[in-house]
Formats: C-alpha cells, structure tokens, sequence
C-alpha cells in the first residue's frame, strides 16, 4: 500500500516541478500542457486505481479465508468436546461388567466401538444422514439402559426417512442433558420422550424428561451446542427451553442445508 501512495505522488512531483521552473505559468490551468502528457498521466492513475483495487479485493479475499479457517478451528474444537465424560464412565462401568456380567459386557463394547467410531469419522464431516444419527442415538440410550439399576420409560419417535442431512453430534447434547438431569439424579419413575419430525425443509427434534426442581439446568454441553448452531445453521435454527412443574423440554428446529 505504502509502494501505491509513494507511485502515486510522481505525477504530482513531477508537474510541480513543470510549474515552477517553466516560464509559461499557463502550465497551471493545463493550457499548453502537452496534451500527450496529460492522457499518460491520466492513464498511470487509472493503472493506479486498478492496482490498489486489486490489492483491496486481495486482502479482503485473504481476510475471508482466514475467518473461516478460525471458525472450522473453533468447530472443531467444539466437536471435540461431545460426550467425552460419557465415554469415561462407560469404560469405568465395564470393568465391573466383565466380571459379573462377560456376555452383557461384550455387548456394551460393540456399543460403545461403534459410537465411538461414529464420533471420531463421522463426527469429522460436514453433514451425515439424519438416519446414522438416529442410530448413534439409539446405542447412546441402550448404553445407559445398561448402566443403571433402575427402570427407565423411554419414548423415542421418529418419521424420518428421506435422505435429510445434518451436522453431526448434534442432538447428542440434549438427549445426554436429559440422562444427567434427570434419569441419573431420580430414584424412581425416570422418563425420556423424543420425537424426531421432518417437515418440508425443516427438522424438528423434541426432548422432554422430568427431574427434581433443585437442579441448576445450565451446563458446558448446551452453550457448545448453541455456538455449534451459530457456526454451521446461522439464522436456520431454533433452539427453546421450557419447564413446566417438574418436566423439561427441548426443541431445535432446524432448517436444511
């Protein structure tokens, strides 16, 4: 930019030199400047003017890409954080499994390789099908069925069955909100109930659960979410929260990519 100004000032150096040292001080209204003069100068600011433009567009370019690289960074550190406390406590509880139960501790191993499998390529892409999603889903709740010694009424509907896409891990957040609150922290008369809808262009995910009042809702998990959203559905989605007496809801609408 500094070279631009600096080619910028020769015409203007050069012509007022034209203007004090020459005896015709016509020179100063361009009266009997060479009208070749004249068009060469006009022209070096034009190539000038093209220049810097050219410079302009160039950092805004570079200033673009380099916004978008921080936020896939940013996305990606995100992901990162899905679920890791999760598989934590898996493997601590398959340890206990191994001795008491060989056969159901086998297959909450296959479980948990295939999600874990699911988060780390899958979770890598850009968008996955809602369907591999849905089945992510269904191991998570079959993994926690497992763990606790209690029974849970779970309810999970779904109508999905096109080819809809979706960014990955992410309804995992509510549905594990849901098992932290509320399943984990209730003796008794624990319940989950999902619904996954489509609609025209939109993806409607609904999660409600009940839990004890003296609970603080707020966590890690739903901030990442919620900037998750900004970054990949920004101005197409829709995330709400309600309680009503002891019961929970979640609802994210999304629209389509």
């Amino acid at each position: 930019m500094t070279a631009l100004l600096i080619a910028a000032l020769v015409p203007v150096i050069i012509m007022t030199y034209e203007v004090i040292f020459t005896k015709d001080r016509s020179v100063l209204f361009l009266g009997n400047y060479p009208q070749k003069l004249v068009f060469i100068v006009i022209c070096y600011y034009i190539f000038l003017m093209g220049l810097g433009l050219f410079w302009l567009v160039k950092q805004l370019i570079f200033a673009a890409r380099l916004k978008n690289e921080k936020l896939k960074a940013e996305l990606m550190l995100l992901k990162s954080q899905v679920n890791p406390h999760f598989f934590f406590n898996m493997l601590n509880n398959l340890y206990g499994w191994t001795r008491k139960d060989p056969e159901r501790a086998q297959e909450m191993i296959l479980k948990l390789s295939d999600m874990m499998r699911y988060s780390i390529y899958e979770g890598e892409k850009e968008t996955v099908a809602v369907a591999d999603e849905i089945s992510f889903l269904k191991n998570f709740i079959e993994l926690h069925k497992m763990r606790y010694h209690k029974p849970i009424d779970i309810v999970f509907i779904n109508d999905i069955e096109g080819n809809q896409k979706i960014i990955p891990l992410l309804l995992i957040t509510l549905l594990e909100n849901a098992f932290k609150h509320g399943v984990e922290k209730l003796r008794e008369n624990a319940f989950i109930k999902m619904s996954l809808t489509h609609y025209k262009n939109q993806i409607n995910f609904q999660i409600e659960n009940n839990y004890e009042k003296t609970q603080n809702r707020p966590g890690i998990g739903l901030k990442n979410l919620k900037r998750r959203l900004e970054l990949t559905y920004p101005n197409r989605h829709k995330l709400t929260f309600s309680i009503t007496k002891n019961i929970y809801k979640a609802e994210l609408i999304l629209i389509e990519l």
